[in-house]
């Protein structure tokens, strides 16, 4: 049977500029309070593959419906721009969603150049037009084989330019693991101002020679040995077979969620944050854009 988002209809009742409250019925959730989350890149959205609603780059009316509270859109990756991030982040704020960037940082390029072009980008949409939302989350997604000096390089090039840590998403890398566990204390403390953004999508993946398979996510938070917790997880990805996209969601244990989000009729990229509205509403401003 499948857990729901349940929230107290006190703290639905949001002020203006805050999460939006949906009619419908909300999406299955990996824990019971949680705030449902979309990231989205140029791969979205994805073939139909069953009866339900859809959402395209200029509507994403149907995340907002099914529970969704913020998109994340891909900004770039690896020197590259996204050219769907600009209509995504707009749709999004468009149905009250908050809108963020996330930047896949590769290691053929330098990380501070990297950074560059992802604020470059944020600024001139952030720019672009006027937002009901108060500001755009900024996030770096960071390659399982990148060094700690070039996470850091890329961080502190953000932050130098726009005065906020980015947050850190980080792949169950068994390399990523190695080198926080044994990273000095100066090390550690500079990586822990960027909250952790988890993903795992299988209790069973992430088995290797030096680490077993976490099986859960506050087991990969040991594992990384860095972080006390976790903000939020990718509980929700997509594998590409023949060309065809496929869900792939964490479904065990206590953590029990449909291949499908809500009633949508294809696969989406999800997430959730580890914490009320009024704490997504708080973290979303710390770590993101403001926006007028």
């Amino acid at each position: 049977m499948n857990r729901f988002l349940l929230i107290p209809a006190a703290i639905l009742l949001s002020q203006c500029r805050s999460v939006p409250t949906s009619d419908a019925t909300p999406a299955p959730s990996v824990g019971g309070g949680y705030q449902q989350i979309i990231n989205v890149s140029a791969y979205d959205p994805k073939e139909r593959q069953r009866e339900g609603r859809g959402f395209s780059r200029s509507d994403v009316s149907a995340l907002a419906a099914n529970g969704a509270k913020g998109l994340i859109a891909r900004a770039g990756k690896g020197g590259n721009l996204d050219e769907k991030c600009a209509d995504f982040v707009a749709a999004a704020d468009r149905v009250g969603m908050l809108p963020g960037f996330y930047y896949r940082v590769q290691k053929h390029v330098s990380a501070v150049s990297q950074a560059d072009q992802f604020v470059d980008r944020a600024q001139a949409i952030a720019r672009g037009r006027s937002w009901n939302a108060p500001a755009m989350l900024l996030v770096g997604d960071y390659d399982g084989d990148l060094s700690l000096s070039a996470i850091l390089q890329f961080m502190d090039r953000v932050e130098s330019r726009t005065g906020i840590v980015p947050v850190a998403y980080l792949e169950n890398s068994q390399a990523l693991k190695q080198q926080t566990s044994s990273a000095d204390s100066k090390t550690k403390a500079r990586l822990q101002r960027a909250p952790y953004w988890v993903a795992l999508y299988s209790h069973t993946s992430g088995a290797g020679p030096v680490y077993p398979a976490p099986g859960n996510p506050e087991n990969l938070v040991k594992q990384y040995a860095l972080w006390p917790d976790w903000a939020m997880w990718q509980y929700g990805g997509v594998e590409w077979t023949n060309g065809a996209s496929k869900p792939k969601v964490y479904s065990h244990g206590a953590y029990q969620n449909a291949l499908y989000f809500g009633d949508l009729d294809r696969p989406a990229e999800r997430n959730v944050f580890k914490g009320s509205p009024a704490a997504l509403n708080a973290f979303w401003q710390k770590h993101g854009l403001p926006l007028e």
